[in-house]
């Protein structure tokens, strides 16, 4: 996709700087938020047993609930362990032909998980000798690995702890 260049890029970068201004609160001054934090980040898939074997055997995430979506008959929820007790979800709808994934507005662009270094590496290492293509550590940044599943669905694998972006702390 294009990025803006020259003069359109300075105004987007002048609207970016005016926002913060205007929205972005010093750490001591903001409200605490009325949320625990996340439960589960429901995703559409169009395999079960795929998704299944792509998260938790090949990536390691524990498979931890697998029932009937109670809006769509037929159709599979579906659950993983991403820690912190926070969860990915999906659903398959049988019967329903769904697109190939793109990048679009309300489209998930990437979900980025927090990794310890050692797990960084063994990931890395599985990849490179399994051959699963991924981006990374490049473009700049150093912490992050970039790959999709098997349903487009963009993943980060970053060394950064919970509450921290590009070595800021950003919530306590």
């Amino acid at each position: 996709m294009p990025q803006p260049q020259g003069a359109e890029l300075e105004k987007v970068r002048a609207r970016r700087e005016e926002l913060r201004q205007r929205y972005l609160r010093p750490a001591g001054e903001r409200p605490a938020t009325p949320v625990r934090g996340v439960h589960h980040l429901a995703l559409i898939c169009r395999d079960v047993e795929e998704t299944i074997q792509f998260y938790q055997e090949f990536l390691g995430f524990p498979l931890v609930e697998l029932v009937e979506n109670r809006d769509y008959a037929g159709s599979s929820h579906f659950f993983f362990d991403i820690g912190g007790k926070n969860m990915l979800g999906f659903f398959d709808f049988p019967g329903h032909d769904h697109p190939a994934w793109q990048e679009t507005i309300g489209g998930v662009q990437h979900l980025a998980l927090s990794i310890p270094q050692q797990q960084y590496d063994a990931a890395r290492k599985k990849f490179d000798e399994t051959g699963f293509e991924y981006l990374g550590p490049d473009r700049g940044v150093e912490e992050s690995m970039y790959f999709r599943d098997p349903n487009g669905v963009g993943l980060e694998l970053y060394r950064e702890d919970l509450g921290e972006f590009d070595g800021h702390h950003l919530i306590d």
